[in-house]
């Protein structure tokens, strides 16, 4: 869809939608601008629905939030607490008329405005055309969002970004001793002083623009380079391989390595396949090897040669996840061979074939109730275990397909064996069940048991063998238990993992903060956490990055992993090897030569 300029004296007036009254008034009242206000740009986007339900958006029905491909939502607090939506988009957060925070996914809705939230061409417009001090506002009869950017956009976004520069640089003068505010600093002033010039002669348009401009500049530069590198937060990044040769594989580890990157978290098994040639995948008929790797073993050369370079290797492993091509394509996939083995939802429980997931890519899952599925898995990891000692075992997809409504004609799990041991226990076959009903308690306890029970097993060889194990999470516990039955409370309760790594799909530092502190709440204090950032790969700023990396390390997270290396662009790998991650070599003190002799000693022992 193209944008069309609109001319800045076209009233707008209050949106009404479906007779509902909403709290945030300026968004739908005429534009006001005041008499010096420059015009930097203008732009429009048609509305594609607000606050979306089945009924008023059926296309958007399967995806998280109800926003569809390619639409632009408009989310109210009628709608909820947060937009339930996925990482596949870009929201703006607006307060009164102007935007406050650009998000990413799943934000909180403010009571007193609402949520812009695009996927798609949507989303690359309010990329292009909305920033922090964006003025909204709403076009009744065309249903019409327009967003301006002015010169006053910018000086509240550079004085907002001043403050937030001062207030870390603040935190790490009163937390580190040497901390050297010198870089920061220079930026703040700089910044400040662009503004008082800006100001100082308002009625000059050119002026006005350059320098307003430039203090957003100054300010973004103070937020890059305010964080100090912090010797005891583990540095990661997870990856899926396109290395075919040692001599890239080399390269991707020595870039990883320049950027401060200590811990690799390396996709092993994905889509149903593994990257390296598996005994065990011959043994049970599928394909021995990921194809694409066929002329090497890629795990050998990683684990290898990161060890050379002292970053540690962690398996990323997709538990139940096997892909999105029909077991069809390929006589030796896993479905193929084992099509019992495939999770079905409700609707489909009749059929002889897997059903794939519509709201995750059309992906095929694994069903976690069989114990052969378990067994094949444990072995696969036990494999991976023994001929490569990797440092850590992450495992992701440890869940069951996401629901895709709050019904059990939703749900996930009816497969022929999981519907007979259920039955056998309980003397009802689960597809009989509603959710209304007593049982349907059981019946999700029966499967987040099956996934727990995995997690153990994962956890005891792990644990055997002196590799770390870590989990993929999402971090609202109730958000997880319902809709894909994962229940990361009771394994942190008992013990079972070392870590979480939860995904935390936006770049709204707030949000971030929220979701970690719930999680802070819940699991048990041995549980480490390694907070899961999707900023690079959700095209988000480099103050996004480093603005998460800094709540993180205020909750006292073990760790930041970055998803994902492949959108790890440039200019990020630049931010963070000057600032967060790079190392400063600190002087070597007695206890510190102790401490390393000791180590050594035990290590030889």
């Amino acid at each position: 869809m193209k944008t069309q300029k609109i001319a800045i004296i076209i009233p707008i007036l209050i949106l009404i939608a479906t007779s509902k009254v909403y709290a945030a008034d300026e968004i739908y009242n005429p534009v006001k601008f005041s008499r010096n206000e420059v015009i930097f740009s203008s732009s429009t986007y048609p509305i594609s629905v607000i606050d979306p339900t089945l009924t008023n958006n059926p296309t958007g029905s399967i995806f998280p939030g109800g926003r569809g491909t390619n639409q632009l939502v408009i989310y109210t607090c009628k709608f909820g607490d947060r937009t339930n939506t996925n990482e596949y988009g870009t929201e703006a957060i607006v307060q009164k008329n102007t935007v406050t925070m650009i998000s990413g996914a799943n934000s909180f809705i403010p009571p007193d405005g609402i949520v812009i939230s695009g996927h798609g061409t949507a989303k690359n417009w309010i990329n292009k055309n909305v920033t922090t001090g964006t003025k909204i506002y709403i076009d009744k009869e065309k249903n019409i969002l327009n967003a301006y950017t002015t010169s006053e956009s910018y000086m509240f976004e550079a004085e907002n970004k001043i403050n937030e520069a001062k207030n870390m640089m603040d935190y790490y003068k009163g937390k580190i001793s040497n901390y050297d505010i010198k870089t920061p600093d220079n930026h703040i002033k700089d910044a400040q002083n662009c503004l008082k010039k800006a100001k100082k002669d308002i009625e000059n348009q050119e002026h006005l623009k350059k320098y307003s401009k430039l203090a957003v500049k100054e300010a973004n530069e103070a937020i890059i380079s305010v964080l100090p590198y912090m010797p005891e937060e583990l540095k990661g990044v997870w990856i899926r391989p396109t290395e075919t040769t040692e001599s890239q594989i080399i390269s991707t580890l020595n870039k990883m390595k320049a950027i401060g990157i200590d811990n690799v978290f390396l996709e092993t098994f994905y889509h149903g396949k593994t990257i390296f040639p598996s005994q065990t995948m011959k043994e049970y008929g599928f394909i021995t090897q990921n194809e694409q790797f066929s002329t090497i073993d890629p795990l050998k050369i990683w684990v290898r040669e990161a060890h050379k370079r002292d970053i540690k290797i962690h398996i990323w492993f997709q538990s139940f996840y096997v892909g999105n091509l029909p077991p069809s394509n390929n006589p030796k996939s896993i479905l193929a061979v084992h099509p019992e083995w495939g999770n079905k939802i409700k609707s489909d429980y009749l059929t002889n074939t897997p059903t794939s997931s519509k709201s995750e890519h059309n992906g095929y899952f694994l069903d976690p109730a069989n114990p052969a599925v378990q067994d094949f898995l444990l072995k696969l990891l036990n494999e991976i275990i023994t001929v490569y000692t990797p440092d850590g075992i992450n495992l992701d997809y440890i869940r069951y397909p996401q629901a895709i409504s709050k019904y059990e004609s939703g749900s996930w799990g009816y497969t022929e064996f999981a519907r007979k041991d259920f039955s056998d226990m309980y003397k009802t076959d689960p597809v009989d069940l509603k959710c209304s009903d007593d049982l349907w308690k059981e019946w999700d306890n029966y499967r987040r048991e099956k996934i727990t029970n995995f997690v153990a097993k994962v956890g005891t060889l792990a644990r055997q063998n002196c590799v770390q194990i870590s989990t993929v999470i999402f971090p609202d516990i109730e958000h997880a238990l319902n809709t894909k039955q994962q229940d990361w409370r009771t394994w942190s309760k008992r013990d079972f993992v070392d870590g979480f790594t939860p995904l935390f799909l936006t770049y709204d530092p707030k949000m971030v903060s929220s979701m970690m502190s719930n999680i802070i709440k819940i699991k048990s204090g041995k549980t480490k956490i390694y907070a899961g950032i999707f900023v690079t790969f959700m095209g988000g700023t480099n103050e996004d990055l480093i603005r998460q990396i800094h709540e993180t390390r205020k909750l006292k997270a073990d760790g930041v992993i970055l998803f994902d290396y492949a959108h790890t662009k440039d200019d990020y790998a630049k931010t963070l090897s000057e600032g967060a991650f790079k190392q400063v070599k600190q002087p070597q003190t007695k206890q510190s030569k102790e401490k390393k002799w000791f180590s050594f000693f035990r290590k030889k022992k």
